[in-house]
């Protein structure tokens, strides 16, 4: 989708115009300091975002006209009941679409600076937080539509996939069976957006097999507001990019849950979209997924088609972070193919381009992609190419690395890693890696890792008479009568 940041406003001159308002918030912090605290919010609310003092003296030269929803999430957490107009930022509507375009050529109007406190607020408790941190109570809700937009708010609002699912029904469906119409505006839009990152952070947590079913009713009630049509072409162009890229997430659902044919269908969906709104991020975005699942269903030259495919979408984006998880994708499939050498040269240009570090052109949904992905990415190539001591040094890497937030990626690696260190050899430790991913089976639900769990217990069975061997395939035997 868009990139991580927008072009700020400029004067006359062609310069960016300082964002005063931002600076007042720092008061006497150093930018580092700030971005530290930053960092702190985005941790309290669930959020990554890569803050530093070289960002925060972007947003304050102007040079950042409106933050991704990301940052915008913390900002907004951090200093609750103001706007983003209040910081200092461009709304944005402004900054997408015809609106963008139409504000680039306009000059920029002079707007009055909101009074800010020159210091930071006291970081609050977690009792303290708002369950919204972007809604504090007392606010007025800006929906502009009462009854409908109420039922938005609680369908992509909340953090509840079973409210998502009841409530986005209901949308789709008035009573007496006929669809309710008029234009849909911005308070949908955002609405839809918000149901993507709900479903990543929700996937993030606990898996995908929970939540499939649940998260395809969003995805149904995005294609039913395109269908009833909108107030502005910008407000069509977000429906439609947040559509593509709820199919997606909606698609690795099915996928990671091992519904491969409802994967395929979905990624195509988004792939069509993103061929009609002509978004190369979403292409890249949309081929990246299809490479993955290619792979896994045992296609790997189609793997590796789909992952050229989507380098040469993200070429011209910019963010290197990107092109490294997409040349990880082709060695995935060139791994599948036995090709050794192809392999490990897609693995060096991955890790080249991710040690050029991150950057405001990186598209929100990857930030999942940090040092402990790559590593368990590598684990994936090293271990289809039959290098299992390689594959368990990897996915020991990645396991040390992995921020506890993502507990389904914990999960899965330290199940690679079981996996790995039982076809080299070492029983003992991959019976002890194997009990880890049991301890974690009751807050992740994912057939990826039940799948691989049932396989290290295969190659683990001649070995059980060793003590530590027998606890875990009784344990996972126990599992398998419990389901």
């Amino acid at each position: 989708m868009a990139s991580a940041s927008r072009t700020s406003p400029t004067s006359p001159a062609g310069t960016p115009r300082p964002n005063r308002a931002f600076r007042m918030l720092r008061g006497s912090l150093s930018p580092g300091e700030f971005a530290a605290a930053v960092r702190r919010a985005a941790r309290e609310i669930g959020e990554r975002v890569s803050c530093d003092a070289r960002y925060i003296g972007r947003v304050e030269a102007g040079e950042i006209r409106c933050p991704n929803y990301a940052y915008e999430r913390v900002f907004l957490h951090m200093f609750p009941g103001r706007a983003l107009t209040d910081l200092g930022f461009a709304p944005r509507e402004t900054v997408r679409g015809r609106g963008a375009r139409a504000a680039a050529r306009a000059p920029a109007p002079h707007a009055e600076l909101p009074r800010m406190p020159a210091e930071l607020p006291v970081p609050r408790t977690p009792s303290e937080v708002p369950r919204a941190p972007y809604e504090p109570p007392g606010t007025t809700p800006y929906l502009k539509h009462p009854e409908e937009s109420d039922v938005l708010r609680r369908v992509f609002m909340t953090g509840t996939t079973a409210a998502v699912a009841t409530a986005s029904l209901s949308l789709a469906q008035a009573p007496g069976g006929e669809r309710p119409r008029r234009r849909v505006g911005g308070a949908e839009a955002d609405a839809v957006e918000e149901a993507v990152r709900r479903i990543r952070l929700l996937d993030d947590r606990h898996g995908a097999d929970g939540l499939y079913r649940r998260a395809a009713a969003p995805l149904r009630s995005a294609y039913a507001l395109l269908d009833e049509g909108t107030a502005r072409q910008s407000i069509t162009d977000r429906l439609q990019a947040s559509a593509g890229e709820l199919a997606i997430s909606v698609g690795w659902l099915a996928h990671d849950s091992g519904r491969y044919e409802d994967a395929r269908s979905h990624y195509g969906e988004a792939l069509a979209t993103a061929r009609l709104l002509a978004d190369p991020g979403l292409e890249a975005h949309a081929f990246c997924n299809m490479s993955f699942l290619a792979r896994d269903a045992g296609r790997p030259r189609e793997a590796v088609r789909a992952a050229q495919a989507a380098q040469r979408a993200a070429g011209p984006l910019g963010s290197d972070r990107l092109l490294s998880l997409l040349a990880l994708r082709e060695a995935g499939g060139l791994a599948a193919l036995s090709d050794r050498t192809g392999c490990e040269q897609a693995l060096t240009r991955a890790q080249r381009l991710f040690g050029r570090g991150t950057s405001d052109a990186d598209p929100e949904w990857m930030t999942f992609f940090g040092a402990a992905e790559l590593a368990g990415l590598e684990a994936q190539c090293w271990s289809a190419l039959g290098e299992w001591s390689k594959a368990a040094s990897r996915a020991h890497t990645a396991v040390a690395l992995q921020d506890p937030h993502f507990t389904r990626n914990t999960a899965l690696y330290t199940a690679e890693l079981a996996d790995d260190l039982a076809r080299a050899g070492r029983p003992d430790e991959a019976a002890s890696a194997g009990r880890k991913v049991l301890d974690l089976l009751g807050e992740v639900q994912s057939s990826r890792v039940q799948s691989i769990l049932r396989a290290t217990a295969r190659v683990l069975l001649p070995h059980r008479r060793t003590p530590g061997v027998a606890t875990f395939l009784e344990r996972h035997q126990g599992l398998g009568r419990t389901a």
